[in-house]
């Protein structure tokens, strides 16, 4: 899970027709407004299949900037391991393991050719100081401290009875984020961008039930900035589902104007998500420095205790 940078803000209950459905069936989530019969079709509580929630990641990125010297310049990828370890009564732990970076193209293996084949870099070729290695490191893992012993969405804790009845139905669950958006104090404007943010993260980041993973994939469709683009292959030859999302544009004071994208590629079989990809264009131009994809190797139960991440 990704820890919270601000305060999270615990969801309460509002509005009427609560003893309609059931207090304990709603505890710990908003009502949604309007539509009372629609919470009855969120998922039922069901128990954990193994003794945690794991998934496990690699991110590759392009930078911080091009290696090398005059003509012999190059772009570099930095690969990282993370894995995440979730167990029912919220208790993480966290391991992360630097995987070796490599040249990025068959042009940028020729000039790291010409640049002597460093194993190893501490400046960039404009001189910025960078520790970089083509050798993986010895990794880490350990407990993930002050989350409280909770799951997280949308700037919410949840326990992981109410993940399980997270609304399986994309109409209500948009509702539920919604009203997550009103607790959280997240403009009228922005509240939009604010779901389409949360539901990757549904996908394979918390032990929700397959059919409310279900229902954010299809909620994720329906969003304004969504395009879907057909069936795909991500980088391990994954057929998928294609997703791009498109984010605001930001003019600089320069007059640069910033364009930035994400592409999902997502397992409708499992309604798992099987990557996501964050490019920039910059006054439409790709910036190969601000571009990376993390690949989810795995998602879902295990009764493997967490170790350090093996390399792939």
């Amino acid at each position: 899970m990704k820890l919270a940078t601000a305060p999270v803000r615990p969801l309460i209950a509002v509005g009427t027709g609560l003893a309609a459905v059931g207090t304990a069936a709603l505890l710990g989530l908003p009502s949604v407004v309007k539509a009372p019969e629609t919470r009855l079709a969120a998922a039922a509580s069901a128990p954990p299949e193994g003794a945690y929630w794991h998934t496990r990641v690699l991110t590759q990125r392009t930078g911080p900037r091009q290696m090398g010297s005059g003509a012999n310049r190059y772009w570099v990828v930095e690969q990282e391991l993370s894995e995440e370890w979730t167990a029912p009564d919220g208790k993480a732990w966290f391991g992360y393991r630097k995987a070796g970076a490599h040249p990025k193209s068959a042009t940028d293996r020729k000039a790291w050719r010409r640049d002597g084949s460093p194993a190893k870099w501490t400046r960039t070729a404009d001189g910025q100081v960078v520790k970089l290695s083509t050798e993986p490191d010895k990794g880490h893992v350990g407990p993930v401290r002050g989350n409280d012993d909770q799951f997280f969405l949308a700037g919410q804790k949840l326990t992981y009875e109410e993940v399980q009845r997270l609304p399986a139905d994309p109409t209500a669950l948009k509702s539920w984020l919604s009203e997550a958006a009103r607790v959280s104090r997240v403009k009228q404007n922005n509240v939009d961008q604010y779901i389409t943010g949360a539901l990757p993260g549904m996908l394979n980041q918390l032990p929700a039930p397959k059919n409310v993973r279900a229902a954010a994939y299809q909620l994720l469709l329906t969003m304004p900035s969504v395009r879907s683009q057909g069936e795909t292959k991500d980088s391990m030859g994954r057929a998928g589902a294609a997703l791009s999302i498109d984010h605001p544009k930001a003019v600089q004071d320069n007059g640069l104007t910033i364009k930035e994208k994400t592409d999902l590629v997502v397992d409708t079989g499992t309604m798992l998500l099987l990557s996501q990809s964050q490019t920039t264009a910059i006054s439409g131009k790709l910036s190969l420095n601000e571009t990376s994809t993390q690949i989810v190797l795995e998602a879902g139960w295990t009764n493997t205790a967490p170790a350090v991440p093996a390399l792939p």
